[in-house]
């Protein structure tokens, strides 16, 4: 019997420190984004279908310079995710500029996806073991949720601070993820001064969640209490660890961490770029990415 699952990858964000629309930055030797290679590898694990979560005012070169290639590998289909796309009854005020946030983006897939799903980000590369892991824990068609963590020292970058979303994890479930903004070399800072270590083996998430279709009520349900507080507030986002931190917290749903071995790859740089670029040559060549 057949097993249905749809990768989500989210791709309307603007790259604001790498300066451009990375999302669809030719990487690979045949111009290939970083999103092929997810969608190749999501494709070998199992998954039939991906749904990209796109800008509207993108949606042609997107599909120019990405969609093309992949329809030719794998069912596909879009959804748009602009300011004004809420519940019924609110309206987006006129001085909103920036995107409502990762939750939100998920939020605008509940009329696309009805199958237990992936969600990644389109600029970050996962490896294939990661999709394999994701993929068998959805098969198991379980109430509960699971996100693929990484290494931390797997996921750094010598030409910057980055961002990670730090867990706790016990027995196997997440417990917690505390957001630390400025990490360099496993070691963050809070106030720019003081420099507090982390393990290098410390699990952090990299936006890679696998859920079934129940969680699109559950953000619906946060969304208009998100919106009942700061729907006026320019900058103010929706996190999807948000909505699964609170589900944890009610004790509503469990969240099975499955930890990737593999070395994570993503362009938060202008600088890592040529890095990300020999990584996936070498991967070309070594014949993980046959008849790309």
């Amino acid at each position: 019997m057949s097993f249905n699952a749809t990768l989500v990858v989210m791709a309307a964000g603007m790259g604001s420190r790498f300066g451009g629309l990375k999302q669809i930055e030719p990487i690979g030797p045949k111009c290939e984004a970083l999103l092929d290679c997810s969608v190749y590898d999501a494709k070998k694990a199992g998954f039939n279908k991906v749904v990209f979560i796109i800008k509207k005012q993108i949606e042609k070169d997107f599909k120019e310079l990405v969609g093309k290639r992949i329809e030719k590998m794998i069912d596909v289909d879009y959804v748009f995710q602009e300011t004004d796309k809420l519940p019924s009854g609110y309206v987006c005020p006129s001085n909103r500029e920036k995107p409502w946030g990762t939750a939100h983006a998920i939020w605008c897939c509940k009329d696309k996806v009805n199958t237990p799903f992936a969600v990644i980000n389109a600029d970050d590369y996962y490896g294939k073991s990661a999709f394999a892991k994701i993929y068998e824990y959805l098969k198991k068609q379980t109430e509960n949720y699971c996100m693929v963590g990484f290494r931390l020292v797997n996921t750094l970058t010598e030409n910057g601070s980055v961002s990670r979303g730090v867990c706790n994890v016990l027995d196997g479930k997440l417990k917690s993820v505390t957001e630390r903004t400025k990490i360099v070399d496993c070691k963050y800072t809070e106030d720019g001064e003081n420099w507090i270590p982390l393990a290098p083996d410390t699990v952090v998430s990299m936006n890679m969640w696998g859920f079934t279709p129940d969680i699109f009520s559950y953000i619906d349900v946060d969304l208009k209490t998100f919106l009942d507080e700061k729907i006026n507030v320019p900058k103010s986002e929706f996190y999807l660890p948000s909505v699964v931190s609170n589900l944890i917290e009610n004790g509503e749903k469990a969240v099975e961490v499955l930890v990737a071995e593999d070395k994570w790859y993503g362009v938060t740089y202008k600088e890592d770029k040529q890095n990300v670029a020999d990584a996936l040559s070498e991967k070309i060549k070594n014949g993980e990415y046959k008849n790309f």
